[in-house]
């Protein structure tokens, strides 16, 4: 079955797993029912480039920041030139930015440059897009003390967290991991969340859904995250991806 409306809310086209076949993959990409494309940047250099691809194309948005594995080359005036380019009509958010202890990336620096990003998401009005990857306590503490508009990406915690987040008026991004075969977790989260908080996502190139898992994933590939958690909730994968889409434009303020 073709399905349209597919609104992939975090992408990296960037990545040099497309640099073979970037443009001629999402000049057709639209023909594969995909509607609209957050690209998201990881520092300076690749926000300029998410900025560039978001001017080619009319579907794709940008978010800018830094993501806390790139924090080595910041430069000491980060947070005054994302702020400027934010201002550019296409950049939809400050991200991706967050937390990830599975590296032994200081801690401390971490959430320095984090809740400076929180805080800078606020003083723009514009939504974050928030990374976390084992770290689940600090995440949660920062979101709480600011309460910032935001999109926890790529969802990993427990219902609970996924309730204490959406308690505070945050949404939540699901994406392949959801087809994999112990995803226990995150299938009680995908059944779970309310549907008017629920985006879809690739994290394109990486986290393909069965049966592409190990290969390069673009947006396409939702479908297959999306009728899995249709299956979940008991409900048509079209539907899924009208609510889905419609919540996308809601986060992002896209008209």
């Amino acid at each position: 079955m073709d399905y349209n409306n597919i609104f992939d809310a975090h992408a990296h086209y960037d990545d040099a797993w497309f640099d073979e076949d970037r443009f001629k993959l999402l000049d057709n990409i639209q023909s594969k029912g995909v509607c609209g494309i957050v690209n998201n940047a990881v520092d300076l250099k690749t926000a300029q480039t998410c900025i560039e691809y978001a001017e080619k194309y009319d579907f794709m948005y940008a978010a800018v920041g830094f993501h806390p594995e790139n924090l080595n080359d910041m430069p000491s005036d980060y947070l005054n030139r994302l702020a400027a380019i934010s201002k550019h009509k296409k950049v939809v958010a400050i991200g991706e930015t967050g937390l990830d202890y599975h590296w032994d990336i200081p801690r401390d620096m971490q959430k320095k440059v984090f809740e400076k990003q929180i805080k800078l998401s606020l003083e723009l009005n514009l939504p974050l897009i928030v990374h976390d990857r084992e770290a689940h306590g600090d995440t949660m503490d920062l979101l709480l003390k600011y309460r910032p508009k935001a999109l926890i990406h790529c969802f990993s915690g427990s219902v609970e967290m996924m309730k204490e987040a959406v308690k505070l008026g945050m949404y939540i991004s699901l994406g392949g991991a959801v087809t994999f075969k112990n995803a226990r977790r995150v299938i009680d989260v995908a059944r779970e969340v309310p549907i008017d908080r629920l985006l879809l996502e690739t994290d394109a190139p990486y986290m393909a859904p069965v049966p592409f898992r190990g290969k390069r994933c673009d947006s396409s590939m939702i479908l297959h995250t999306a009728e899995k958690i249709a299956e979940i909730r008991n409900m048509e994968t079209q539907r899924l991806l009208d609510i889905t889409a419609e919540n996308a434009r809601r986060f992002f303020n896209i008209n």
